[in-house]
């Protein structure tokens, strides 16, 4: 294998030579996602036509001119659902607005009102405040990780219910998002392949009937910049024809070295008034990120001791000169839904997604014996990414054997191709204590991977949500899904087709004993193909997930306090551990366990206090695993404590300002075996002013300038958090 300078491999042109031409063109995708959109809105053209035809007995016309118009279905999201520290109603459970106290599920929301309370940046700092959500940090890598009840949940971050591209290297801006509604938990039978821990969903900001305006600025510690702007202008007199406007510019640099981060996002929407049975919502979104990624630093010498003196936290371990990531995605598709009838509404999301960029990163190896010289490794990727997902439900209401039903049927599939190919290099060295950047990479001509794939996926989806006598609610669900994935190893030239399918169930009852009160119990299943083959050449089957859970809620009459208790009970199976019998294969005889209690509490108080806090405890451990060192301890990245809160306080006399304190504990935890995170307690403050037409806040996180870690990638790098910070923002509404 030949290689040459780093510097005389073009990532993008590399990127254009991998794309493969037989892949449909943009407009081509974007053409065949919008035919199911035509096929309904002929189906409502017609609809209103036939309303509109004379009628030949006269005392009908009347009845007909007299009747009540029914109630607009509204797709949008409303205010109160986006307000509040306390919020009594979540849609990701069911596809369908449910009280969170009806739901034997642990369900979490964070509304918009919370997020610009705590000035939050990113999507990790948003679910910091929910029970179950491990605050696990790789670095600022520039990806949003995510570990929900001790399992990785990154690939399991929906869109208004449809999953994203596989590829995963944009990160959501939560300017652009009403809320994140977070169900934990096993949750395949409405979503298909999700990992065991649990999804977030985030709800998209949409048209309103209510004109927005607003823009707002906001500067900050090491070097943040942000322009922001929300709009919103109704187009018809009923307000239900409107464009909605969300775009930001973000610049942003970072305590270590080097490191920066640049996003431009831009999301338009459009509503469509098609009468007062049907909504449509067009949207799109334009992303465009440049970031130099860090990933964190070697544990000896900050976590750990080093024979050689104490580490800087600041220190890049990485090389500017190799490059940074550069990745831009887009999106296009519409929500629909017409009301078929008072007792049935049909519901249709569609998304198609592109997401392409270059990424040039210097990981750390081992450290040498001396404890000085830093081995790494560089590494060029080429990721181009596509994805058509659509979501074609019934909503339907009706009574049966004294019962009441709300039972939502569907049809998810999704079909995308994802291209991502590397180049492995060679590179020096770095000594830590007199580091010198600049160095240069030796990379190979040829691709060290570069396998091309078609994934192909339906899932056929029932649940029904059925009331029955005194305060007994019962959710019982059913799932079945096809997958099939074609993988082109153009270096070890082989093809590869992968075939997968899975049935999975879902059932819970809860009992409102009083009014208020509610106590549940639920199972749930998941399932997530796994790709690769044994050394026998046996494709791998789905990992799997079975969850237990029971729990108790309480929403106060007037909506002004909510609480929860789960415990759980939750079993990864078919994990991948290696073969022991031939060296570099590996085997699914891997198994993991993470057992917990969780307690939520939500308060809007008419004495100017709200709050959100939450407490969990995990005891998680690897149950069976061909590494025997492991079994039996516990998982990385997983406290077995946490307890965080955060509340305002708005000032009875000067009322315009609020006051925001909070913080959080995290317990000690394994970073990544051999080294464990000590545990360490961080304290946020805020405070704000409302004027007529604006509002300014101040903020500042790790208020006592707290170091510790908060998350490893593996054994050679530790990952420092961040320092204390300001932020001033100002926002101006007309």
């Amino acid at each position: 294998m030949s290689s040459q300078p780093s510097r005389a491999v073009s990532p993008r042109s590399s990127l254009a030579r991998l794309r493969s031409p037989s892949r449909p063109s943009a407009r081509q995708a974007t053409l065949f996602a919008l035919t199911p959109l035509a096929l309904c809105l002929a189906h409502a053209a017609m609809a209103q036509q036939a309303d509109a035809t004379p009628t030949a007995d006269p005392a009908a016309a009347a009845t007909s001119a007299t009747a009540p118009q029914l109630q607009e279905v509204r797709i949008n999201a409303s205010t109160e659902k986006d307000m509040g520290f306390a919020p009594v109603e979540a849609q990701t459970a069911g596809k369908a607005p449910m009280r969170r106290l009806e739901t034997p599920q642990s369900v979490s929301v964070v509304t918009r009102e919370q997020m610009e309370s705590r000035q939050i940046v990113n999507v990790q700092q948003a679910l910091q405040t929910v029970a179950g959500v491990s605050p696990v940090n790789f670095g600022r890598r520039g990806f949003d990780d995510i570990n929900i009840r001790g399992f990785r949940s990154t690939e399991s971050i929906l869109v208004d219910g449809l999953v994203q591209s596989p590829g995963m290297w944009a990160k959501l801006q939560p300017y652009g998002y009403e809320r994140f509604e977070v169900l934990k938990g096993s949750a395949s039978v409405l979503y298909g392949q999700v990992q065991p821990g649990g999804i977030v969903n985030a709800v998209s900001k949409r048209p309103k009937k209510e004109a927005i305006n607003e823009v707002g600025v906001e500067v900050g510690s090491f070097g943040q910049r942000t322009l922001q702007a929300d709009v919103n202008k109704p187009l018809s007199e009923s307000g239900k024809t409107a464009l909605r406007i969300n775009a930001q510019v973000s610049n942003a640099d970072d305590p270590t070295q080097f490191v920066y981060r640049k996003d431009r996002w831009f999301a338009p929407s459009l509503s469509i008034d098609l009468g007062a049975q049907t909504d449509l919502v067009l949207f799109a979104t334009y992303s465009q990120s440049e970031w130099l990624r860090q990933q964190g630093i070697t544990p000896y010498g900050t976590l750990l001791p080093n024979r050689n003196g104490t580490l800087s936290r600041t220190m890049f371990t990485g090389d500017p000169a190799f490059g940074v990531y550069d990745v831009e995605s887009t999106t296009l598709g519409y929500a629909l839904e017409h009301k078929v009838s008072d007792a049935m509404t049909f519901r249709q999301n569609v998304r198609y997604e592109t997401e392409k960029g270059t990424g040039n990163f210097v990981s750390n190896q081992a450290l040498q014996a001396n404890q000085r010289l830093q081995n790494r490794q560089a590494t060029r990727q080429y990721m181009d990414f596509d994805l058509l997902a659509t979501d074609t439900s019934l909503l339907t209401h009706f009574e049966a054997l004294g019962a009441r039903h709300q039972l939502v049927t569907g049809l998810d599939v999704r079909s995308g191709h994802s291209l991502q190919a590397s180049r492995t290099c060679r590179i020096g060295a770095l000594d830590l204590f007199a580091p010198v950047y600049g160095m240069q990479a030796v990379c190979p001509t040829a691709l060290t991977s570069d396998a091309p794939a078609k994934l192909t996926v339906a899932g056929l989806y029932a649940q029904d949500q059925v009331k029955f006598g005194q305060g007994w609610t019962a959710l019982v669900g059913l799932r079945r899904d096809w997958s099939t994935n074609d993988i082109n190893d153009r270096v070890a030239n082989k093809q590869t087709r992968q075939k997968d399918s899975a049935t999975t169930l879902s059932a819970g009852l809860v009992y409102e004993f009083k009014p208020g009160w509610a106590a549940y119990g639920s199972y749930g299943e998941s399932f997530l193909p796994t790709s690769g083959l044994t050394f026998a050449g046996v494709p791998f089957v789905p990992e799997t997930g079975k969850q237990w859970e029971a729990g108790v809620k309480y929403e106060s009459p007037n909506g002004q306090l909510t609480g929860a208790l789960a415990v759980f009970d939750l079993v990864r199976e078919n994990v991948t551990t290696a073969d022991l019998a031939n060296t570099g294969f590996s085997v699914q005889t891997g198994q993991q366990r993470a057992r917990g209690l969780e307690v939520e509490l939500g308060a809007d108080m008419k004495n100017g206090w709200k709050l959100t806090s939450a407490y969990t405890y995990t005891q998680s451990k690897v149950t069976r695993d061909n590494n025997a060192a492991i079994v039996g301890l516990p998982l990385n990245l997983t406290p077995r404590h946490t307890l965080t809160a955060w509340a305002t306080y708005k000032l009875p006399k000067v009322q315009r300002i609020t006051l925001g304190m909070g913080g959080r504990y995290v317990s000690e935890q394994i970073g990544s075996y051999p080294f464990t995170l000590p545990s360490y307690v961080v304290a946020d403050a805020s405070i704000s002013y409302a004027g007529d037409n604006y509002r300014v806040t101040a903020g500042v996180k790790n208020v006592f300038n707290k170091a510790y870690y908060d998350g490893a990638i593996n054994a050679n790098v530790v990952s420092p958090a961040l320092p204390r910070s300001f932020n001033l923002g100002v926002t101006y509404f007309f």
